[in-house]
């Protein structure tokens, strides 16, 4: 059974927003009470937090679907509807998000980071917010918004100070084990490790943590063994500490052998960040405690010096070299820190983008005027094509943002074909246009073209 996914695809839907409410004050003695239809109330969120106590993405690989609940209807008496509840899932430190194109959406590090994955449909307004002195008692009320929906990829990605890179079965997780409080499973054959493990060093006070990852084999980075599959694991890690098998029973094995195996799999693994291979380094020769391990550690250690490594030897079982081992990766980690360019604190400019602002575009398509953009297809939605005053007042509003202009520069004419929106949900329909627009494309008031037509071929008769 899995217990451990670092890697899963989830489909998250926000809540809808409440349909606004058609609704007209009555009372005794009040005939003219005028609307008190309240507002829908929003739809729900779907937000990721950062939650400690999470290590793995196992819950998501069970349940990918997760939704938001939606917004309540508004009421009368001027009663707005309620707001859906907002769905918070809790992801493991380091967990990065995007598109299933690869596209990266957020990088959650640190407790309590919180990203909206999807997010809800605003409420619609309701008849008494729509009241206008020139509209005293609309019949009519918006629609909610939908929530938004995604499909989007969660990637763990360990956040450690040192990696602990080997082949598999050479020891890592006994080191760990030796180093920190942590257990984890130890046995004598190979693949014994199949999650990362984390540990906390302490080195005379100064406190990091050290990652295990599983063992890699020839061609890990390309997908073979489980190397591919941890190998992400190891690029936020400041530093790598290469442990090599001194006691391995393998024919063709030796430490300098599974060095350069180890190197050329880390050289090839693609990664935004610093390339792995040139991350600070050390190289541990394990298991020294076998008579035969050190007469091969002291034989390769001095060809491993010469290419420029920091050697130490030691052994999980006795503890030999594991002080001298913890303050080696104490300083490597200790400079990395110190290299890590400083944040200042800086004033955070809120500038709320206008809403009227957003550009919408008008394109003839196929004897189709296409009309796209944030604005009007956002009234599309909202609008009830059921309520003849509803499809006006979006009708009026379209005008007033200069669609119905646009299409008149691009050579429209009454009864044209015009479709707002590129989705399922777009709406196409006969353009009648605005007494606004008709002035444009009939001509003013008492110069129709019709009518000139007309007295130009009464003239023509008479002569």
């Amino acid at each position: 059974m899995t217990s451990f996914v670092d890697r899963v695809v989830i489909h998250v839907a926000g809540g809808n927003g409440g349909h606004g409410c058609t609704s007209i004050h009555r009372e005794k003695f009040k005939p003219f009470g005028g609307p008190d239809g309240g507002n829908g109330g929003r739809g729900g969120d779907v937000v990721l937090v950062v939650d400690p106590g999470i290590t793995t993405l196992l819950d998501y690989h069970h349940r990918p679907h997760r939704r938001a609940t939606n917004g309540k209807p508004g009421q009368g008496s001027n009663r707005y509807g309620a707001d859906g509840e907002d769905v918070v899932l809790p992801v493991p430190n380091g967990t990065v998000v995007s598109t299933q194109d690869g596209e990266r959406l957020a990088d959650l590090v640190g407790d309590g980071t919180r990203y909206v994955v999807a997010q809800g449909g605003r409420g619609g307004l309701g008849n008494a917010a729509l009241a206008s002195p020139r509209r005293r008692a609309p019949g009519f009320a918006l629609l909610g918004e939908p929530g938004a929906t995604a499909d989007v990829v969660l990637e763990l990605k360990t956040v450690a100070d040192v990696a602990l890179v080997g082949f598999p079965n050479a020891g890592k997780s006994s080191l760990v084990a030796a180093l920190s409080a942590a257990r984890p499973k130890i046995a004598d054959y190979p693949f014994t490790t199949l999650v990362p493990n984390l540990g906390v060093v302490d080195a005379d006070g100064f406190r990091f943590t050290v990652a295990d990852v599983p063992g890699l084999i020839p061609g890990a980075s390309e997908g073979k063994g489980l190397g591919l599959e941890f190998l992400r694991h190891v690029e936020r890690c400041h530093a790598l500490v290469h442990v090599l098998d001194c006691a391995t029973p393998e024919p063709g094995r030796d430490p300098v052998t599974d060095l350069d195996t180890i190197e050329r799999e880390l050289a090839a693994y693609r990664t935004d960040g610093i390339p792995l291979a040139d991350r600070p380094v050390l190289v541990v020769l394990n298991k020294v405690d076998v008579p035969e391990s050190r007469e091969l550690a002291d034989l390769a250690a001095p060809e491993l010096r010469e290419r420029g490594y920091r050697v130490i030897e030691c052994s999980a079982a006795t503890h030999e070299g594991l002080r001298e081992l913890a303050f080696a990766m104490a300083g490597l980690v200790r400079d990395a820190r110190a290299a890590l360019p400083r944040v200042e604190p800086t004033r955070t400019v809120l500038r709320p983008h206008a809403i009227g602002a957003e550009p919408f575009g008008v394109a003839l398509e196929d004897g189709v005027y296409v009309v796209r953009g944030a604005q009007p297809e956002r009234w599309v939605r909202q609008t009830d094509f059921g309520n003849d005053e509803a499809v006006g007042y979006l009708a009026d509003r379209l005008n007033r943002l200069g669609v119905e202009k646009k299409l008149v520069e691009l050579g429209a004419t009454p009864g044209c074909d015009v479709r707002i929106g590129a989705d399922k949900d777009a709406v196409e329909f006969a353009w009648e246009p605005t007494l606004d627009a008709a002035a444009d494309v009939l001509g003013p008031r008492g110069g129709d073209v019709r009518i000139a037509d007309q007295g130009r071929r009464r003239r023509t008769e008479t002569d």
